[in-house]
């Protein structure tokens, strides 16, 4: 969307859930915009959800906003360019009391949510991290298959050889911008945790001995550089702690890179190293023995774990295992619950046959669900109407156990990226048996998922009543309304909005 539009969004949200003075954060991932609010009373929940621009909303400890990918960054932008021209930043007017109040309880939010201490909190902490990286990942891994499917087909290979480093560079400096994000988010210098960070990847440490064996450059990989730089944020805090300001500037970097960087050495790229590999033989060791019990787990969960903020502690695996083995072998299967959700958005599609509003979000959501983007259906039809979320799960376990099933037999797939899944992701896989092969797991994943998905909701979605009530609505408005909210809608916006 254009900058006009993405104000116009701003401007209408901006009312319905509260005004200036009751929003005290704001932030965004990929799809949802997350605002933390005083009084979430004074949200209007059915305004926000007839603006066309909203696909759903989610109470989680922040009120959430699903708007899609792309959108969500622009509206961002503009809302706190709203908040702050409230305080009089961008007309030059004396901000007024009620706008500095806000503001403050801004602040203070934003404190609290950077302090907070419980897991899930932590977990978001490391996701910070790592979810910058993603578009250079991204990138770097479709020029990475275009080299690999050049070099099997025979053809340009001097580009073939010109694609190599720009397709690597990035990798082998990934624990560097680790570092550097490790301290951005945690507090400390952000160059100093790349530089503490460096050490880990720079060829000269070939040369040193630790624990009776020499180093090999990249040993430890992510886990490497996130402990690393850790370390550097608390050696930058107790170095400021204790000395006079005047040598600040001159000591705290020489003992944060000294210190940090021979804890790295000495220390942790050995250990970072064992869990690297670890995860890596864990990886490849279930796929190997328990392939189609884990797919059938990990695809049917998936979704219950991003509801619950829990995958995100899966991003440093997928991404130790990418910078190990090239590739992530457990993003195809979580990619199967995305195509558990597009079955079953179909099948409620015709079951619903009468309803013109939900058959119209789903019409405009079911595109990004192909395409691996499936919070709109997740949130504007699939959860909302309850028993549909959980055959949708079904969909994705049964896809995931085919995925990794072909695992199992000896054809593992994986992906040399993360963040797109759904049909995006086919220009990243990666296999043992090459890309067709890859691309026809993969692609018989997805079929499963669809399917299974489509036939547990159509035969299981509904009971009777809920499938009599929700046709009844388009025939019989002023009914519908007197009758109280179906049972399973719960922190989503209610899917009869047209669109």
């Amino acid at each position: 969307m254009s900058d006009e539009k993405n104000r116009a969004v701003a401007e209408a949200i901006l009312p319905l859930v509260g005004g200036a003075a009751n929003i005290r954060s704001v932030a965004h991932c990929m799809t949802r915009l997350r605002l933390g609010l005083a009084d979430r009373s004074l949200i209007d929940h059915q305004a926000l959800s007839a603006l066309p621009a909203v696909l759903g909303t989610v109470e989680d400890d922040t009120f959430q906003i699903v708007l899609g990918p792309g959108a969500v960054a622009g509206v961002t932008a503009q809302l706190r360019r709203l908040l702050d021209s409230d305080g009089g930043t961008e007309t030059g007017s004396a901000p007024t009391a009620e706008a500095l109040a806000g503001r403050g309880e801004r602040i203070r939010a934003e404190a609290r949510v950077r302090n907070a201490t419980p897991a899930k909190r932590a977990l978001r902490r490391i996701a910070n991290i790592f979810v910058p990286l993603i578009p250079a990942l991204i990138g770097c891994g479709i020029v990475a298959a275009l080299a690999g499917a050049l070099a099997n087909l025979g053809w340009a290979p001097s580009l073939v050889t010109a694609l190599g480093p720009v397709s690597a560079g990035f990798m082998s400096l990934l624990a560097v911008f680790v570092g550097y994000n490790t301290a951005k988010e945690f507090g400390g210098t952000p160059v100093l945790g790349g530089a503490v960070a460096s050490v880990i990847v720079y060829a000269g440490v070939a040369k040193v001995e630790a624990f009776g064996h020499h180093l090999t450059p990249g040993q430890g990989g992510v886990v490497g550089a996130l402990g690393a730089a850790l370390l550097a944020v608390q050696l930058e805090r107790w170095t400021r702690r204790i000395l006079p300001g005047a040598l600040d500037v001159l000591v705290t970097p020489t003992i944060t890179v000294l210190f940090g960087g021979l804890a790295a050495l000495f220390g942790l790229m050995f250990v970072a190293g064992e869990i690297s590999t670890a995860i890596g033989h864990a990886a490849t060791w279930l796929l190997a023995h328990g392939g189609l019990l884990a797919g059938l787990v990990l695809g049917g969960l998936f979704l219950p774990l991003v509801m619950l903020g829990l995958h995100q502690a899966l991003i440093p695996i997928h991404t130790t295992l990418i910078q190990q083995q090239g590739s992530t072998v457990l993003l195809p299967i979580l990619a199967m619950a995305g195509a558990g959700q597009v079955g079953c958005a179909a099948a409620v599609y015709l079951r619903l046959r009468h309803n013109a509003s939900i058959r119209a979000v789903i019409r405009s959501a079911l595109p990004a669900g192909l395409l691996g983007v499936g919070e709109p259906l997740v949130y504007g039809v699939t959860l909302p109407l309850g028993r549909p979320f959980i055959t949708a799960c079904v969909g994705g376990a049964a896809g995931g156990a085919f995925v990794g099933a072909a695992g199992q037999l000896g054809g593992a797939v994986g992906s040399t990226a993360i963040g797109p899944s759904g049909w995006a992701l086919f220009p990243l896989l990666a296999g043992p048996h090459g890309m067709a092969a890859s691309a026809a797991v993969y692609g018989g994943g997805l079929v499963t998922g669809y399917v299974v998905g489509f036939l547990a909701t159509y035969f299981f979605g509904f009971t009777r009543e809920t499938l009599a009530e929700y046709n009844a609505r388009a025939a019989d408005p002023a009914a519908a309304s007197r009758r109280s909210a179906p049972p399973g809608r719960t922190s989503a916006a209610p899917s009869g909005r047209g669109r």
